[in-house]
C-alpha cells in the first residue's frame, strides 16, 4: 500500500469497510453484502466494490465478522499421513471446495494416528471457532473415535466410509477394486494376486473385499495375497515374491507407490510387463502415465469427493439433520501395464 493511501486511511495498514464504501461510492451495507456474496447487489456495483477492495488492500476483519454474525466462516479439517498421495489430495480437494463455497479451511495434519492426537487436533480447531469439522483419517480406530466424539459442531467423515452412512462422503473403494480385478479377469487371467495396504486401514480392507468379490462372482479362487505398507519399498519386496511364483500372471496392487516397487522388482528379475505379468495400481498419481510401462490404475476422483464433503457440511450447518450423499464412483484408466496372459 502506498504511503499516500496509508495517510488517507489514518495511518492504518488496512482500511476500514467504511473507507472502502466511500472509495466505491456505496454504503457500508453494500460492501458487507458484496463480501457475504449477497445476490441483492447489482453486478456493476459488485464490480466497483471489488475493485475498491483490491485497490485499497482491504482485509476483512474476521473477528468483527464473527461478533456481528456469530459465524467464523471457517471449517476445520483433520488429516493423517499427508505424505501419502490419497490423504494429501483429499485435503487439497476439501480446501478448494471450501474456498469455492466462501469458507476458509484450517487444516491440522497428523503424522500418525493416536486417540490423544485426534483429540488434540479437535481441541485446537475448536479454539479457532470452526463451524464444522471434516475428518480424513482412515484407521479403523480413528473412524470409531471420531464418531464417538460429542462435539458442538457438525463432523463429516471423508475416509473409511461405507455406503449409506450419514455425515460421510467417500469414494467407493470396493467398486474401484472390482474394476481393477475385473479388467484383469476379462483379459483372461484366472487367479489375480493382490498386494494390500496395511490391515488397520479401512480402505485397504475395502479394496481387498473388491478383489475377492470379483473372483467370487465368476466362481474363481483369488490368487495369493501379500501385505504392504503403501510404500514403494514394500511393493519391491512383494514383487520379488511375485516373480518367484510361476502361477501368478497378474497382480492388483492397492496403491500406485507400491505398484512402482512391484514394477522395479519384476524388471530386475527379467519378468516382462505385461508379457509375463500384468500390473494394476490404485490412485492414478500424476506420474502413473510415466512409469515403465505406463500403469493401468484406478482414478479416485478426489475433486468430486471434496465438493461432496463440503456440500454435506453446508447442509448440516443449514440445519439439515444427518445429510447423506452417494459414494463417489472411481474410474479405471487403462495403460500399457496390462494385457492378456502368456504362458510363463
Amino acid at each position: 500500500m502506498s504511503e499516500q493511501l496509508r495517510e488517507r486511511n489514518g495511518g492504518r495498514r488496512s482500511p476500514s469497510m467504511a473507507q472502502v464504501a466511500a472509495h466505491a461510492g456505496v454504503s457500508h451495507q453494500t460492501v458487507s453484502r458484496v463480501l457475504n456474496g449477497s445476490p441483492l447487489v447489482a453486478e456493476s456495483t459488485r464490480t466497483r466494490v471489488l475493485a475498491a477492495i483490491e485497490t485499497m488492500g482491504y482485509r476483512r476483519n474476521n473477528a468483527a465478522r464473527m461478533l456481528a454474525t456469530n459465524r467464523s466462516g471457517r471449517i476445520g479439517m483433520i488429516s493423517a499421513h499427508l505424505a501419502l498421495h490419497g490423504p494429501s489430495m483429499i485435503a487439497v480437494s476439501v480446501q478448494e471446495a471450501g474456498h469455492d463455497a466462501g469458507y476458509d479451511v484450517s487444516l491440522v495434519g497428523l503424522s500418525d494416528f493416536a486417540p490423544e492426537s485426534l483429540q488434540g487436533a479437535v481441541d485446537r480447531l475448536l479454539d479457532e471457532a470452526v463451524e464444522a469439522l471434516v475428518v480424513a483419517v482412515a484407521h479403523r480406530t480413528a473412524t470409531e473415535r471420531a464418531l464417538s466424539l460429542h462435539l458442538p459442531v457438525p463432523v463429516v467423515l471423508v475416509q473409511g466410509v461405507s455406503a449409506g452412512e450419514t455425515m460421510a462422503a467417500g469414494i467407493d473403494q470396493t467398486a474401484g477394486a472390482c474394476l481393477a480385478t475385473d479388467h484383469l479377469l476379462d483379459l483372461g487371467h484366472r487367479r489375480v494376486a493382490h498386494l494390500t495396504g496395511p490391515r488397520e486401514w479401512v480402505e485397504a480392507g475395502q479394496r481387498r473385499e473388491g478383489w475377492r468379490s470379483a473372483h467370487e462372482r465368476r466362481g474363481l479362487l483369488p490368487g495369493p495375497e501379500l501385505v504392504g505398507d503403501w510404500s514403494a519399498r514394500s511393493g519391491y519386496d512383494a514383487g520379488q515374491r511375485i516373480a518367484d511364483d510361476p502361477d501368478v500372471t497378474a497382480v492388483f496392487v492397492a496403491n500406485d507407490a507400491m505398484a512402482l516397487g512391484v514394477l522395479k522388482a519384476l524388471h530386475e528379475r527379467g519378468c516382462s510387463v505385461p508379457g509375463d505379468i500384468s500390473v494394476v495400481g490404485f490412485d492414478d498419481v500424476p506420474e502413473a502415465a510415466y512409469f515403465w510401462p505406463g500403469l493401468t490404475t484406478v482414478s479416485q476422483q478426489f475433486s468430486v469427493l471434496g465438493r461432496r464433503a463440503v456440500d454435506l457440511t453446508l447442509r448440516a450447518l443449514a440445519g439439515e439433520k444427518d445429510p447423506s450423499t452417494d459414494l463417489v464412483t472411481p474410474t479405471l484408466v487403462v495403460r500399457s501395464s496390462t494385457g492378456a496372459p502368456a504362458r510363463r
